[in-house]
């Protein structure tokens, strides 16, 4: 199985970054924490501080399977000035997902997000429609390579999108099931 890689900045959305993490582990994805700052300790945007399993320096991003990128502010304004994360997106041949603010303060200003459905936290609209989205009013918004979602709320939603993207629909249901979360169906688009 492919690593995947979530992305760490002073001011990340907690529940966003650690909801990822802990369903893509619980479905047996191999997910790294990677710090974009030159500590591994990283503060939230609500004062929890983890500990990444690596530094950005250390990692290799060659044919990682998933790079995403949660919300939160500043985290995803840090995420995006961060220029070494840009030049790895708009050079990866995997998949990308983005939750919260970080669709249209990351990725949009890169052009990933051009003539591709997305969403994004609500107020960040006019962002990605300047990078060529095309909006979606819903929590999650699943394609083959790309998957954005809106927030916080919307954070387990996310996570099992990507494992059921992964792994099929039937693990992401098993891991949600697990966790007392019941969908009738793994659509992901309401």
């Amino acid at each position: 199985m492919q690593r995947s890689f979530i992305f760490l900045a002073e001011g990340f959305e907690e529940i966003e970054a650690l909801t990822v993490v802990d369903v893509m582990r619980r479905a047996g994805m191999d997910i790294k924490t990677v710090s974009i700052g030159a500590d591994r300790k990283v503060a939230g945007a609500h004062g929890i501080t983890v500990e990444a399993d690596l530094l950005f320096k250390e990692a290799d991003f060659d044919h990682s399977e998933w790079l995403i990128l949660p919300g939160g502010m500043p985290g995803a304004t840090n995420l995006h000035e961060f220029t070494a994360l840009g030049d790895l997106l708009k050079v990866h041949k995997g998949k990308i997902a983005a939750i919260c603010a970080a669709p249209a303060v990351v990725l949009a200003p890169l052009g990933i997000l051009q003539g591709k459905e997305a969403t994004c936290y609500p107020g960040f609209e006019a962002e990605c429609k300047a990078g060529g989205a095309k909006m979606r009013d819903v929590p999650v918004m699943v394609l083959p390579d790309i998957i954005t979602a809106n927030g916080p709320s919307a954070a387990l939603r996310f996570a099992l999108a990507i494992v059921a993207n992964s792994l099929g629909d039937s693990a992401a249901q098993q891991v949600g099931s697990a966790m007392l979360f019941y969908p009738k169906s793994m659509n992901f688009y309401f």
